[in-house]
């Protein structure tokens, strides 16, 4: 039952904003509408999105994409082996006519983040994201930092097994709300990318559909949509079954329990309502989820270890019962 508490304008703003900036971002993915509203959920859900998958289909695209359809500071980071922390929060620089350290900020102090083949970072590299997502603060020689309120990190990376890379741990992979695989493009949307993909790229047409504050009034009200107690008993319920199942070694924490509720009301409004429905939860489920699970026993590779993960969350979800 929709909650008498929501404002059915702030519903129709987000859900007309979330179709302005869908619109702009498919200029540049024609073939990847799922993905596109998988991102754009995330965003206005206030999470953190990181897109897998083999170079060359679009990872990057997709995240400039997003970054370009909204008037806000983009920064992006190109991950290597031989990246430092500093590079990623910046750093205190001694100024010697004043005998005083002056703070440098780095790239991580802008609204959206693409941190792209974040895989090829250090685990230490990777580490100085993880008070930045969870936070949305930085710590900087004892200060505390507070980083903007619209604040949005879309990481990229390859298969884990591919050469140069340096797997993210499972504390790092809990920080994102949602992953998500583009694949490769149908053959129709391959044929038009040859017709119509010039030298400039698919991005750079793209001007601003919204602002900071628009985005910022969205997220506030999603997290005002209203989450019944059988849609909660339905959403604990598929948290607890990655738990104990057998096919399972670690299951979702409970921020992944928070993460797929403010999913769910994100998604709620970008269809048009004031409440969630157990569809929106289990729709999500595998976005969510998946990339937070460990499967039990040997893969041949991370990928496959993937693919068993979704099987087994698909599982769930089709066998947990909606109240």
């Amino acid at each position: 039952m929709e909650s008498p508490t929501i404002d059915q304008a702030a519903v129709a703003f987000v859900a007309e904003l979330a179709a302005r900036i869908t619109q702009s971002v498919h200029g540049a993915m024609c073939d990847s509408a799922d993905a596109v509203e998988a991102s754009i959920t995330t965003l206005f859900a206030g999470g953190h999105l990181l897109i897998e998958d083999v170079p060359g289909v679009g990872k990057t695209t997709l995240a400039t994409a997003l970054g370009r359809s909204i008037d806000a500071g983009v920064r992006r980071l190109q991950f290597t082996s031989d990246m430092l922390p500093s590079d990623v929060i910046g750093l205190s620089v001694y100024h010697q006519d004043s005998h005083e350290f002056t703070f440098h900020p780095g790239p991580i102090f802008s609204n959206v983040v693409i941190a792209d083949e974040i895989n090829r970072g250090t685990a230490k590299t990777q580490s100085a994201l993880l008070e930045a997502m969870a936070e949305h603060t930085v710590t900087v020689d004892g200060h505390t930092k507070q980083l903007p309120e619209l604040f949005f990190v879309v990481a990229t990376q390859n298969p884990g097994d591919m050469e140069g890379t340096f797997p993210l741990p499972e504390a790092q992979r809990d920080r994102f709300m949602t992953q998500l695989s583009l694949g490769y493009p149908s053959e129709a949307a391959e044929a038009l990318m040859i017709r119509t993909r010039t030298s400039r790229g698919p991005v750079s047409t793209i001007t601003p559909v919204a602002n900071v504050e628009d985005v910022v009034r969205a997220q506030r009200a999603v997290s005002e949509v209203h989450v019944s107690e059988a849609a909660a008993g339905y959403l604990v319920a598929l948290i607890t079954a990655t738990r104990t199942h057998p096919g399972i070694s670690l299951g979702a924490s409970p921020r992944a329990t928070l993460h797929l509720a403010q999913m769910a009301r994100a998604r709620a409004m970008l269809q048009g309502r004031g409440y969630v429905t157990a569809d929106d939860i289990a729709r999500l489920a595998p976005a969510v989820l998946t990339h937070r699970l460990l499967p039990t026993g040997y893969f041949g590779s991370e990928r496959d270890a993937m693919v068993a993960v979704g099987n087994l969350v698909a599982e769930i979800v089709a066998s947990t019962p909606a109240e």
